[in-house]
């Protein structure tokens, strides 16, 4: 016999914001509403699934096993909300070509499944996407090859916006230890990398001496030289391979790197409305409060 009951779309909206934001008072304050009727509508979640879905770890909560469950499958039934109710829309007849560019850090997290939904919901409208370091992907929206594009680092174009603020992080391999007495060994992009000059400024404004040990132009080989415990690197938490580790910076006896931002341009200030449409649902998956 099947259930008549039904999981409220909105509550679980609210539930993969906070989740996603790792902080309901933050989701709160993205959805529009008090923490108060936040916090009624987990409880109706918890309710609602009849099971114990946070659990206290500090002074904030984390998911239990069913939620973690409840999660993966609230993600998906608003994937696939999102996706009907933009197929059912207006924009269906939508065609043409659409050219994004994005950092390599979300190329094998964020996109494939953004580029998935809209590419479903708008069959007649091609997607071009470009991978690349962010001051290339400015250039190429500043000169029209591209249509919008999501850069680290405070770069600045004639249509940009701020979409979030990320802590920069020292990685290493799971079993490195920096080498006492000696230099950092430096595992990065060449220059220009935001990321890069925050640990050089870092490290020089504390007199930390330090080297290049390994440059690369692509981030699947600064992840291949950290595992093979040539140096450690720096990067956001974004998209760090499960076999790395995040160091503490003072047990690790390294300077603190701050944040970097990241930002939007579109090639108009008003975009089309594909773009928009793109724009709005790499927003959803992207913004992260500060």
């Amino acid at each position: 016999m099947f259930s008549s009951r039904n999981f409220d779309m909105d509550v679980l909206r609210t539930f993969v914001t906070g989740v996603r934001f790792g902080s309901f008072a933050k989701a709160a304050e993205a959805r529009g509403r008090t923490p108060p009727a936040v916090s009624l509508q987990l409880k109706k979640l918890s309710d609602m699934s009849g099971q114990t879905l946070f659990t206290k770890q500090g002074r904030g909560l984390a998911l239990t096993d069913a939620g973690e469950a409840l999660y993966d499958y609230a993600v998906r039934i608003l994937e696939l909300n999102d996706e009907a109710m933009m197929m059912l829309g207006s924009s269906r007849s939508l065609d043409g070509w659409l050219r994004i560019g994005i950092p390599q850090d979300f190329a094998e997290t964020s996109l494939p499944p953004v580029l998935g939904r809209f590419s479903r919901a708008h069959p007649k409208l091609r997607v071009e996407a470009r991978v690349d370091r962010g001051a290339k992907l400015v250039a190429a929206v500043e000169r029209g090859d591209l249509d919008m594009a999501v850069t680290w680092g405070g770069q600045k174009s004639a249509h940009c916006r701020h979409i979030a603020t990320h802590p920069i992080v020292w990685i290493a391999a799971a079993d490195y230890d920096l080498p006492p007495g000696e230099p950092v060994p430096l595992i990065a992009f060449d220059p220009p990398c935001s990321f890069r000059a925050a640990a050089v400024d870092a490290l020089s404004a504390t007199g930390r001496d330090w080297r290049q040990v390994f440059a690369s132009p692509g981030l699947a080989g600064l992840w291949a030289a950290v595992t093979a415990g040539l140096g450690v690197t720096i990067r956001t938490m974004t998209a760090v391979p499960p076999h790395l580790r995040v160091l503490d910076p003072e047990r690790a006896g390294l300077p603190a790197l701050g944040s970097v931002d990241l930002m939007l341009h579109t090639a108009e200030a008003v975009p089309a409305a594909p773009v928009s449409r793109l724009r709005d649902i790499l927003l959803e998956m992207l913004v992260v409060p500060s």
